[in-house]
């Protein structure tokens, strides 16, 4: 179904719903048996009988979204304004509840529903999910309930909810997926025609995702600390889940983003300067940016970026161990900071997304080399969990002197355990 037969649909139900109807956008007996409308909520008692009518989810993200007074939210794909109006009463008078939608139809309703309820800290804005018409690192939290799985550029709603999510922002949404989490890693086997069948029954009609591919979307949009839990399942694969992840944390003016081809120059200007001070590594010259990509991990790259002027403040990659299978969730990392902004905590904002990153991948265990001189980054990776393992007694002559290096690791409790 393309974008504007969406709207047209789902506008459609929105002068339905003001007409005083119940509405659904699948079989009645997919919408009461997988908990989908009203049926996901035990909180909406206070709320106009016309916003309970119009309810059209598949969960209840705000009942996972971990609001708190003052803060400021986002819906994407609002419909009529069900999370939008419990997600005001939650963040309070001082806080802010955006609602997006695309449907001129359901923005009336759900204006006309926060009027009925007397919300006042409301407000519904009108776009697509795809574009968000608000500034970069503007809210707090990103809600959405069994919508985005009716985008048809998935990859582009995330890096949205990304983009608008100040750091530390977190993203909790229900949606319908496709497969078990235990299908995370591996795939499942499942009939795509059935699997079609289903998502058409309970109104999925871009597509679901797969577990695995929703995991790999928000990695790649920058997210960590991925979650996907199934609340119920619609048949031949098919799941209503609850999807939560973080925007990773960073100092003011600063944002741990995943690192970009165009970044090349400023983080390989940051290699060579760590070099040079002699401490970095047994390196003396940066690679190419070929040379730097081709070591490591296409995945696990992070860079801490100035949010007023874009500049690379400082980066960190992953590398592979070994190329056998028993080592897969082994890496060893590099992490650099411009010399003009260490002991900023930018160093520590890096290496916490990294960790975060890693065991979100599957990692178990992150090694990492330093020299006993270079007390600063023995400190930080100490201070996230590493130990000294070992150490390597003159492994190696560095401008003329024989060097120790300290074997670092530091093995997760969540992936592997």
């Amino acid at each position: 179904m393309a974008h504007e037969e969406i709207i047209d649909h789902y506008s459609a139900l929105a002068r339905a719903a003001a007409a005083g109807r119940v509405i659904a956008d699948c079989g009645p007996d997919a919408f009461e048996e997988g908990c989908f409308g009203a049926a996901g909520y035990d909180d909406i008692h206070a709320l106009p009988d016309g916003v309970v009518r119009a309810s059209l989810g598949c969960g209840n993200p705000v009942a996972v979204a971990e609001l708190r007074t003052g803060q400021t939210v986002l819906d994407l794909g609002s419909g009529g304004g069900i999370d939008v109006l419990l997600s005001a009463r939650r963040v309070g008078p001082h806080g802010t509840a955006y609602g997006l939608d695309a449907s001129l139809d359901m923005l009336e309703l759900a204006r006309r529903n926060a009027a009925q309820a007397g919300v006042r800290n409301a407000e519904f804005l009108h776009g697509r999910i795809e574009q968000v018409p608000l500034p970069d690192r503007s809210v707090d939290v990103v809600i959405s309930n069994c919508v985005i799985n009716l985008s048809g550029d998935k990859a582009a709603v995330l890096a949205e909810a990304f983009r608008v999510l100040r750091p530390g922002g977190r993203f909790g949404v229900s949606d319908v997926v496709v497969g078990g989490v235990a299908d995370s890693v591996a795939g499942g086997a499942i009939d795509p025609v059935a699997r079609a069948a289903v998502e058409q029954r309970i109104g999925c009609v871009a597509g679901a995702l797969a577990v695995a591919e929703y995991r790999r979307l928000l990695a790649a949009a920058g997210f960590t600390g991925i979650r996907i839990t199934l609340t119920a399942g619609h048949g031949d694969g098919v799941h209503s889940a609850i999807v939560q992840a973080i925007k990773p944390a960073a100092g003011p003016g600063v944002e741990i983003r995943p690192m970009r081809e165009s970044d090349a120059d400023e983080v390989l200007a940051i290699y060579q300067a760590g070099l040079d001070t002699g401490q970095a590594s047994f390196e003396t010259v940066a690679p190419s940016w070929e040379g730097f990509t081709a070591a490591r991990l296409p995945h696990l790259r992070y860079v801490a970026g100035d949010t007023s002027t874009g500049q690379v403040l400082g980066w960190v990659a992953a590398s592979a161990v070994s190329a056998r299978p028993v080592y897969a969730g082994v890496v060893e990392h590099s992490i650099y900071v411009h010399p003009g902004c260490q002991a900023h905590g930018i160093g520590k904002a890096l290496l916490s997304a990294f960790v975060a990153g890693s065991e979100d991948a599957g990692v178990w265990t992150i090694q990492t080399g330093i020299f006993p001189e270079n007390a600063a980054s023995l400190s930080l990776h100490q201070a996230l969990g590493f130990r000294v393992v070992g150490t390597r007694e003159r492994i190696g002559r560095h401008h003329g002197i024989w060097r120790d290096v300290l074997t670092l690791e530091r093995r997760s409790s969540v992936a592997g355990a």
